[in-house]
């Protein structure tokens, strides 16, 4: 088998370990397998994304690589993989790595493998651009703390919101011992280190493979966020990939994963609390409307006087967010806010935001408080 066709294999293996919100297929080159997107400081910044092995000896019943699955097996050289990004980026084709891995045979030879190739890249080759480096679950603590030491951000995938859903999903790993413990070493490591790992921790959802509910992941992820700083949460929609034990599994709503994605921002960057959010009696998001939208409808803040408004009451208006709400507050310092088209000359999003607020003493549209 051709290097290029290892390349290509390994590339659309790594597809599922997500490194931004969506995979745009379109933007891909069929001529140079394994570049994907990722959004960094506000532009889209390709990398090479990529498996050192799809050999496994995990039988997560989701997974591509799932041990009972029948294919290809493949591995590459450290010295081979290094070898490969460095021409890509030489050729200026890609600016960062993701790099990720079955895990082959034992967990701390497969992350000795994925450390060697970051070694070569840093000591040998002298590239010291961005590294994305996965944690296998497992992994000893000094082997992650070596990784962490030569990459940019590290994370491991939690995979599901509960034990007992990861436990429904694989045999052979513990979801407090083998990710838990290992994401409460990483935010440790990184606290006695700060100058490792500058963009920290990251972690993934399957959407849909178990039966759990928005508010059991939104739970977990406002756990994530507060006590190991989890920098980015990803969530992957199930897919019911053929070979696999799942294969007849029923795929779930995409705009599922689209509301959570909204519900964490909330989380993340708006100081919303898990109370403050909607859920139907299943415990699931609205399909329909954004999360955001719907927790306004439903609170008793509104409408706010945009002349008045705390930061945290502004970010809470639809159409509002924390860059819109700073720079209200920032022109409120000079003079009142005394129209719509001064608020859209802000940045606000006015159609979302006007049956929220006053403007000076007014409110344009009264829908939903008349």
């Amino acid at each position: 088998m051709s290097l290029k066709k290892k390349v290509q294999i390994l590339s659309d293996s790594a597809q599922f370990d997500l490194c931004d919100y969506s995979a745009d297929k379109r933007q891909r080159n069929a001529n140079v397998p394994g570049i994907y997107y990722s959004s960094m400081k506000g532009c889209k910044v390709p990398l090479f994304k990529v498996l050192l092995s799809n050999k496994c000896f995990n039988d997560c019943k989701y997974c591509i690589n799932c041990s009972k699955r029948e294919f290809t097996r493949i591995e590459l050289e450290s010295s081979e993989l290094s070898k490969i990004f460095m021409d890509y980026y030489e050729k200026r084709y890609v600016d960062g790595l993701f790099l990720s891995s079955a895990t082959i045979d034992d967990v701390d030879n497969t992350m000795e493998k994925l450390i060697e190739v970051v070694r070569i890249l840093r000591h040998e080759k002298g590239y010291d651009g961005y590294i994305h480096l996965k944690i296998l679950p497992g992994a000893s603590r000094e082997l992650i703390k070596r990784a962490m030491e030569l990459s940019n951000r590290v994370s491991i995938n939690l995979e599901t919101a509960t034990a007992d859903g990861l436990s429904a999903l694989s045999s052979t790993k513990d979801y407090k011992i083998d990710i838990i413990r290992r994401m409460k070493w990483i935010k440790k490591i990184h606290d006695k280190n700060p100058d490792i790992t500058p963009s920290g921790q990251s972690t993934q959802f399957i959407i849909g493979a178990v039966e759990e509910t928005d508010q059991e992941i939104l739970k977990r992820i406002s756990w994530l966020y507060d006590k190991l700083d989890i920098k980015r949460t990803y969530f992957s929609s199930f897919q019911a990939l053929e070979g696999t034990p799942l294969e007849n599994k029923p795929e779930p709503d995409p705009r599922r994963s689209i509301r959570l994605y909204q519900a964490d921002a909330l989380l993340k960057s708006y100081n919303f609390k898990l109370g403050e959010f909607e859920f139907n009696d299943g415990g699931f998001l609205d399909l329909e409307m954004d999360p955001k939208y719907v927790a306004a409808l439903k609170s008793d803040i509104f409408p706010l006087d945009i002349n008045t408004a705390t930061y945290d009451e502004l970010i809470r208006v639809p159409g509002i967010g924390p860059i819109s709400a700073k720079r209200i507050i920032s022109k409120r310092r000079k003079s009142r806010i005394n129209s719509l088209d001064e608020l859209k000359g802000i940045g606000a999003w006015v159609k979302r935001a006007e049956k929220f607020l006053y403007i000076d003493g007014y409110q344009s549209s009264l829908d939903k408080f008349q």
